[in-house]
């Protein structure tokens, strides 16, 4: 558990995505819109629906807002419905990409993103290209004031169906099968123990440790494909230095 835990990345990508409440809200209802139209409209009896719910209300975005994309989803108000799609590519010194989208027009949206790529000094690559270096897995992020020590944190979310937990000064992290992603949410609930965020991602097998540079390239890269709108999550397989994470976090 001892080394540099997700922490710094997450919190970094958590108050980017605050500073762009206007793009934001619109990628929310995208996702409460497919997660309506893949499990239906019930946040009850629809796990991501809820989670999306959840994290619609955590960037302040109105009620009538999120009602009226759950209809879109369900089919109760008319307009396009977006599909999930996702694009790989390499970064700048061979960093592999994974860009997840959500669009209701892949043909404005594969072209704005071969576009970032070539700009930063990347290339769009095929289906398949980079997939294959990572595995989808759910990661909980968790304050460290709000959470309880990390031996009976430890204890709880292994019996619940964690594979990890990572920590430092700040927070934990905790790393799930993506099947497990829901158990262990279910088991911190339970506890009242609240948590940052808890969504499933791609994880890399291996990190690359990269220089000052090229961290700086990378992060350019993946600072434009968030900018956005169709774009919801960008994954990479790099280990910025810790001088870079410190730049990203101020």
């Amino acid at each position: 558990m001892a080394g540099h835990s997700k922490w710094a990345n997450i919190k970094h990508r958590k108050a980017a995505v605050d500073k762009k409440r206007g793009k934001i809200w619109s990628k929310k209802a995208h996702a409460i819109i497919v997660a309506a139209r893949l499990g239906g409209g019930d946040p009850n009896a629809n796990n991501r629906l809820a989670d999306a719910v959840a994290d619609a209300r955590s960037v302040n975005m109105p009620a009538n807002n999120i009602d009226r994309a759950i209809k879109r989803g369900t089919g109760e108000l008319a307009g396009a419905d977006p599909e999930e799609l996702f694009y790989e590519g390499y970064a700048s010194g061979g960093v592999a990409v994974i860009v997840e989208a959500l669009t209701d027009n892949r043909k404005r949206t594969a072209p704005e993103v071969k576009h970032i790529f070539d700009k930063h000094g990347g290339n769009l690559g095929q289906t398949g290209s980079v997939m294959h270096s990572f595995d989808r897995k759910g990661i909980i992020a968790l304050e460290k004031d709000s959470a309880p020590s990390e031996e009976e944190l430890f204890e709880l979310v292994v019996e619940a169906g964690a594979e990890d937990l990572e920590g430092d000064d700040e927070g934990f992290t905790i790393t799930t099968p993506a099947t497990e992603l829901e158990n262990v949410k279910k088991a911190l609930a339970a506890k009242e123990i609240p948590t940052i965020s808890a969504e499933l991602e791609f994880v890399p097998h291996t990190r690359m440790e990269v220089d000052e540079d090229t961290a700086r390239k990378v992060q350019k890269l993946v600072d434009a494909l968030e900018e956005s709108n169709d774009v919801q999550n960008v994954y990479t397989n790099h280990e910025p230095p810790e001088s870079v994470i410190a730049e990203m976090n101020q």
